[in-house]
């Protein structure tokens, strides 16, 4: 009996050390192309941040030197970046690693620059990444692209879906809702967030007006995804082939459309405008905003993370 589980606890931790390893990898991409095109140095301070974070609060916690172990890579990324190792202890991110990835590669490649995006991203995760069962920490398993509209070429908003486990995805999700996405996007998924059932007293899912696109791709082949239940239910999207309907296994707003539709319509005000959204009065939203708050602090205090509601990190 002790051997075995002593063997489970090996095992255990060496698929937590996958966080470890796919930290590093990301971190130090991250740095070598910012110091390659001189672009992004915020970016960089914040998926450290981001990263660090995640480190505290996983199921085996990592200190920034154990995720770094190189001494003389710390001493220079704390020189460079102070922030990060200041406020990881007390400042939740507003989303997951893998969206500074993302930024970057939009920033390096150009926003209408999609597949050459897209194929970046594959690369990075196919080639140096974790990504087997269970090995998938910081990783995104896909990405949305969404425009006002197809026919004249618009500009190209991105979002990839939160690359955290089960817990710290809940956590990133409240996160994102009070502190980072558009307001339309925030009110759908709070419509159901905590909970996989429409809250009675608020609706504020929406729905997007015609010519809108809005496509995901899976990012280990770059095959077009359909949305998920969820994302119908939040967005009104629509499937192009029938599809048949799984257990729910994360939560509401996880996925990268909510990211993408939340780029879109911060940035798209015609779009914004003309996008449909259940009615309700400000008590009522306050209610679901003050319900969604109270999970993140809950979530964040079985971790043991000391939080001042509204500590949101800043790069």
């Amino acid at each position: 009996m002790e051997g075995r589980d002593a063997n489970r606890e090996e095992e255990h931790l060496e698929i937590q050390d996958h966080f470890r390893r796919n930290a590093l990898i990301i971190i130090s991409s991250m740095l070598r192309w910012w110091k390659d095109s001189g672009k992004g140095k915020l970016l960089v301070d914040e998926i450290i941040h981001s990263i660090f974070f995640l480190g505290k609060i996983n199921t085996a916690p990592y200190t920034p030197e154990r995720i770094i172990g190189n001494k003389e890579m710390l001493v220079k990324l704390r020189e460079k970046f102070p922030r990060p190792f200041d406020y990881y202890l007390s400042h939740v991110p507003k989303r997951s690693p893998f969206s500074c990835v993302m930024d970057m590669m939009v920033l390096l490649k150009g926003q209408g620059n999609e597949d050459q995006i897209k194929q970046s991203l594959r690369d990075l995760i196919n080639d140096k990444l974790s990504k087997k069962k269970n090995k998938r920490f910081l990783v995104s398993t896909t990405i949305c692209v969404s425009q006002k509209s197809t026919e004249n070429n618009s500009v190209r908003y991105y979002g990839v879906s939160m690359s955290a486990g089960p817990n710290p995805r809940r956590i990133l999700v409240a996160a994102a809702c009070c502190s980072a996405w558009d307001e339309y996007v925030s009110d759908a998924v709070m419509t159901y967030y905590p909970d996989t059932v429409r809250k009675q007293y608020f609706d504020g899912t929406i729905k997007l007006p015609k010519g809108v696109r809005c496509d995901a791709f899976d990012l280990s082949d770059l095959d077009d995804k359909d949305p998920c239940k969820l994302c119908r239910n939040l967005f009104s999207l629509q499937v192009r082939t029938q599809i048949e309907e799984g257990e729910i296994s994360w939560p509401y707003g996880n996925c990268a459309e909510a990211e993408s539709l939340s780029n879109l319509l911060k940035n798209e005000k015609e779009v914004k405008e003309k996008t449909q959204q259940k009615s309700y009065n400000s008590e009522d939203r306050q209610r679901a905003k003050d319900s969604v708050l109270d999970e993140l602090k809950t979530l964040l205090s079985e971790v043991k993370f000391k939080w001042k509601a509204n500590d949101f990190y800043n790069p």
